[in-house]
């Protein structure tokens, strides 16, 4: 945890496909431009804002949209340790610190100073084939090595700091950070980290006479996958688009060199009730 400088030059980046974004985005730039800040709204995906937050144009970029909208902002703007606000419009969101009606007076304060900055660990991903780097990701919640379109589980033998840990039959093998543990790892039955460790998941998702329990790795950790298939895998980072994975080819995950800095408001002990306020009242659990 750390104190944040008062904001000066701000980005606003909305999710492209959501028109109360852009509404928003539009309100939020009239509102700092008439307290004579410096101010730019744009898509999330504007090649032009991207290399402004790249060259450190901005102090802050606020992220208009949901948990998808601050995964992708974390992946932009972590490199260069721009901190990022993230304003919900709409969308169901662990990671997002204000709602679509809150959004003067959080900011009010976030403009103050009156703040700190959570710092969330990227996972550092890389794919080999044929012993050579095949691309390279830094990843805020997870990424997936798993099966492809065929409905068969796939074999992934996994090492810890070149250990042999263990090999499973799974649909897929979830490497995750203490952020992805409350996402796709939970749903698979992962336990919930708090969001400020550097510990890496690592969770089978339907494992066929293998190892079904999870494994919680210390800071420092490397964790190797290797795909051993006669039929399709695939690896998927932060719900990207699945890159296709051949037979043999490796994939390596370890914490990564940058950190996401989300601004919070909320007294730093928000997490625990957050979560399972969260949890208590998801639909699809049946209550509320």
């Amino acid at each position: 945890m750390s104190n944040m400088t008062q904001p000066r030059r701000i980005a606003i980046a909305s999710h492209p496909q959501l028109p109360e974004a852009e509404a928003l985005g539009g309100q939020l730039l009239a509102y700092l431009t008439g307290r004579g800040l410096t101010a730019a709204h744009a898509s999330l995906y504007d090649e032009g804002l991207r290399d402004q937050v790249r060259s450190g144009a901005y102090d802050l970029l606020i992220a208009l949209g949901g948990d998808g909208t601050m995964l992708r902002a974390g992946h932009l703007c972590a490199p260069s340790g721009l901190p990022i606000l993230g304003i919900n419009v709409g969308r169901f969101g662990f990671l997002i610190e204000v709602g679509p009606g809150d959004w003067q007076s959080a900011l009010e304060r976030v403009l103050a100073g009156d703040c700190w900055l959570e710092r969330r660990m990227m996972l550092r991903t890389e794919q080999f084939h044929e012993g050579r780097s095949a691309g390279v990701w830094e990843v805020l919640n997870e990424c997936v090595i798993g099966r492809g379109e065929v409905v068969r589980p796939v074999r992934l033998v996994a090492e810890i700091d070149g250990r042999y840990l263990t090999t499973y039959m799974a649909d897929a093998l979830i490497v995750a950070t203490p952020t992805g543990s409350t996402a796709y790892a939970l749903a698979a039955g992962g336990p919930i980290l708090p969001p400020e460790l550097r510990n890496i998941l690592i969770i089978p998702v339907a494992p066929h006479l293998s190892v079904d329990r999870a494994f919680v790795l210390p800071e420092g950790s490397r964790v190797r996958v290797t795909v051993q298939t006669d039929h399709q895998a695939s690896l998927s980072a932060d719900g990207q688009p699945p890159v296709r994975l051949a037979s043999g080819d490796q994939v390596e995950a370890r914490a990564g060199d940058h950190a996401a800095l989300f601004v919070r408001i909320q007294d730093p002990g928000y997490f625990y009730p957050h979560i399972t306020s969260s949890l208590n009242h998801n639909p699809a659990a049946g209550a509320g």
